[in-house]
């Protein structure tokens, strides 16, 4: 998709930019404002984006992340930014009990959720295994090593991180205006708007359905996971694209749908890709949660 062409037009009242980024449409909303400050925010908004995705992605041969996945064994300097991200994603991997690890990223070597029966063999996952494993990867404020035929994959946290760069960096711009950023689905709001109003927010009622459920969202984050568009189909068995990093397989009972608020859409992200990794206790992780939840 090309990311250096944008849109913007007026919408229901308020200003609806978009451009592409990470493999997903991005969208900014926008209250009403002068045309040219709009352009400004929503050119602000995909510079950030494009500038994450060429750092972090690893479709890239020219980035960091790259260069950390060939270091084989060697250190590799990087910055506040990067350490920030790995800090997180040790928490991450902390509060999941080990589910959530950035290392699992080397599973798609064997799983290709392409909606076909292709289901990889024990044998295969096996050779991939000893590659997964979070506590095996070292770093501090100055450098990571990764070990050889081992990766670190961005993905699971990057475009929620985005999001809320993207978020942040527009309040300041706009600091009288409401902004709603949402790519892909995973969206935040700046600041409540000052009517008092809430964004409408459409979203999949269902697996497989066209209706379409809606919730107003004043401020913070939102994010959805499920798996009805990434799966495997053999023998009349459904192969979740969730895929638990200890066993290599996918998680068996998760919804198809969760939808987590947050304070920010990194929270929410995490959470409810941590809720669709404990399969059937989803819910039961959720509820331990201080968030608003959807499960369909």
């Amino acid at each position: 998709m090309d990311t250096l062409i944008n849109r913007l037009e007026r919408e229901n009242g308020h200003w609806h930019g978009t451009f592409t980024a990470m493999a997903s449409l991005c969208e900014v909303l926008i209250e009403p404002c002068e045309y040219s400050f709009a352009k400004e925010l929503l050119d602000c908004a995909q510079r950030i984006a494009t500038d994450i995705e060429a750092k972090f992605s690893r479709y890239r041969s020219d980035n960091l992340c790259y260069q950390i996945n060939r270091s084989n064994g060697k250190p590799v300097s990087i910055d506040p930014e990067t350490f920030s991200l790995l800090r997180f994603a040790d928490t991450c991997f902390e509060i999941s009990g080990g589910l959530f690890d950035l290392t699992s990223g080397v599973l798609r070597n064997a799983w290709k959720f392409d909606g076909s029966d292709n289901v990889p063999s024990q044998q295969q996952i096996d050779r991939l295994l000893p590659n997964i494993g979070w506590k095996k990867i070292s770093f501090d404020a100055n450098t990571i090593i990764v070990p050889g035929g081992m990766e670190i994959d961005f993905g699971g946290i990057g475009k929620e991180y985005a999001v809320d760069r993207v978020a942040c960096e527009l309040a300041r711009l706009a600091p009288a205006l409401s902004v709603l950023v949402n790519f892909g689905g995973d969206l935040a709001v700046s600041k409540p708007k000052l009517s008092g109003e809430s964004w409408s927010v459409g979203f999949e009622a269902t697996k497989g359905s066209a209706k379409r459920g809606f919730l107003m969202l004043r401020q913070g984050g939102l994010a959805t996971s499920g798996d009805a568009h990434r799966y495997l189909l053999k023998d009349n068995i459904r192969y979740s694209h969730i895929l638990n990093p200890h066993t290599g397989w996918p998680v068996s009972g998760s919804p198809a749908q969760v939808t987590v608020a947050g304070s920010n859409c990194l929270q929410a992200g995490i959470l409810s890709t941590i809720a669709m990794l404990h399969g059937n206790n989803a819910k039961a992780f959720l509820e331990m949660q201080d968030v608003r939840y959807w499960i369909t």
